[in-house]
């Protein structure tokens, strides 16, 4: 029987937690536009409890600057760009003590009143580990999908990308 796609990410998923508690990798993420659906992802698996040790849901500017993200940095690049990603990833890592980071930002469906830098369907992530890193932009086409599989299309990338990245 074929798997379908969310299956496939979910069992991908299910191997690259497995590989974290195998090798004892502590994980964190801060999360704007897929709404903590990574972090979701990450505690669906049995035992995850053992490297997984905390998310940031950020959806406002207002709240990646609270949890560490430079304002200085959202104005100079734009909260939706690869930096602030960057920064992201780095500020949940450093306030979880996790060895390894996935920040996300970007615009599911309409443009974002607040930030002119939204183009609907381009996300950006970061995943830091060590002195490695993996900076995306994806350019979805959002318009038949619904906001939840948007989110579920992103996360899926991103876990394909944390495979690749950990070698799984």
């Amino acid at each position: 029987m074929a798997m379908n796609y969310s299956t496939q990410s979910e069992s991908l998923m299910n191997c690259v937690v497995l590989y974290l508690i195998e090798k004892d990798i502590s994980i964190s993420t801060m999360e704007s536009c897929t709404s903590g659906l990574l972090a979701s992802a990450i505690t669906d698996t049995e035992g995850a409890s053992a490297v997984f040790k905390g998310a940031f849901v950020t959806y406002s500017n207002e709240a990646k600057v609270r949890q560490g993200v430079p304002e200085s940095l959202i104005e100079r690049c734009g909260v939706y760009s690869l930096p602030v990603a960057e920064a992201m990833a780095e500020a949940c890592r450093e306030a979880y003590g996790a060895e390894l980071g996935v920040g996300v930002t970007g615009t599911t469906g309409n443009p974002d009143p607040a930030n002119g830098d939204s183009v609907p369907g381009e996300i950006y992530y970061a995943i830091l580990w060590k002195e490695k890193k993996c900076l995306r932009r994806l350019q979805l086409e959002t318009a038949e999908l619904s906001r939840h599989e948007i989110k579920e299309n992103i996360v899926s990338q991103i876990v394909q990308s944390l495979a690749e990245f950990l070698g799984i």
